[in-house]
């Protein structure tokens, strides 16, 4: 089994929560560091939810605090969405680990540097940090075998009619991302509001031990869907994505974020490469929800036994 060595770049969040766990436990990847970034609460709830979520899952992964808001626009959050503290719900043990003494960019470019092989950043939050290493550091790119991001649509929106949170809080990160020339996968709401948990999969969840009962806990405060008719998983799908692509359809195109007025941070992809000779980017199109389904139930049934751990 080949093994996967990641960077994961986070705003914890509830689907990301989910997405940690699975992560974390996964047999295929082997997590180096844990980034955070303001998004859906500010930076230091964020922080604070990858340390609780880390020690929960009883892993030793290093965590990184970055950037408070967005390089040049105002932050804004998704608290409406995730909750005040980003994961209420759930009763977290007392927190005992800390930050790592360097802010997330330095670290990151620390596990870069001195990793023997390319590394895979899994940017399921704004691509703050991401843009910033790029800028300071851009002799790393080197060893970034690919970005897995969780952001950006080719249709509806659902921060703005068109834009997606992550690529709408920072859209100048997420331009020189996107011109970085590393490749890149954007797992978008194309496929990400398609891919929900639907009450049959929750009450399986909810029976997978502490790792069932926490998620179950948080879905109840999270309001990216409806508890009826289904959660979206839009950070999950990256994870799912590095692991198992085969449950996705692409397609190799060139995509650039608009920055200003009522377009800013809308992804617009050359679908038909009517105005560019080279693609930049791996679009999801399309997911099978039944397999997602089956695979996330499955993954956390896994974790909540401890199997990956």
């Amino acid at each position: 089994m080949t093994q996967i060595p990641v960077i994961i770049d986070t705003d914890p969040g509830i689907d990301d929560a989910v997405a940690l766990v699975i992560a974390l436990s996964h047999p295929r990847l082997v997590v180096q560091l844990i980034t955070t970034v303001s998004g859906n609460v500010d930076v230091v709830q964020t922080t604070n939810n990858a340390l609780k979520l880390v020690e929960f899952m009883g892993k030793k992964v290093a965590v990184a605090k970055g950037c408070a808001r967005p390089l040049l626009i105002e932050p804004e959050d998704a608290s409406d969405i995730h909750g005040e503290t980003g994961m209420a719900g759930y009763a977290f043990p007392g927190q005992q680990s800390k930050v790592v003494d360097a802010h997330a960019v330095e670290a990151m470019r620390r596990v870069l540097e001195q990793s023997d092989e390319p590394v895979v950043i899994l940017a399921i939050a704004a691509l703050t940090n991401i843009a910033l290493l790029f800028s300071l550091y851009p002799e790393v790119k080197s060893k970034v075998a690919k970005i897995v991001m969780m952001g950006g649509t080719l249709s509806r929106g659902n921060t703005t009619s068109a834009a997606e949170f992550n690529t709408y809080v920072d859209p100048h990160a997420a331009q020189m991302v996107f011109q970085s020339g590393v490749p890149l996968v954007m797992v978008g709401l194309d496929v990400t509001s398609t891919a929900v948990l639907t009450p049959k999969e929750m009450a399986q969840i909810k029976t997978f031990g502490e790792v069932g009962e926490m998620c179950y806990a948080l879905f109840q405060h999270y309001r990216g869907g409806s508890l009826k008719t289904g959660l979206k998983m839009h950070d999950v799908c990256a994870v799912a994505y590095l692991v198992s692509p085969d449950l996705f359809r692409t397609q190799d195109t060139f995509v650039e974020v608009a920055l200003e007025g009522p377009a800013a941070g809308v992804t617009v992809a050359d679908l038909k490469m009517a105005y560019h000779s080279v693609t930049n980017c791996a679009v999801c199109l399309e997911i099978d929800v039944p397999l997602f389904q089956n695979w996330l139930v499955e993954h956390l049934a896994l974790a909540g036994e401890k199997q990956y751990v």
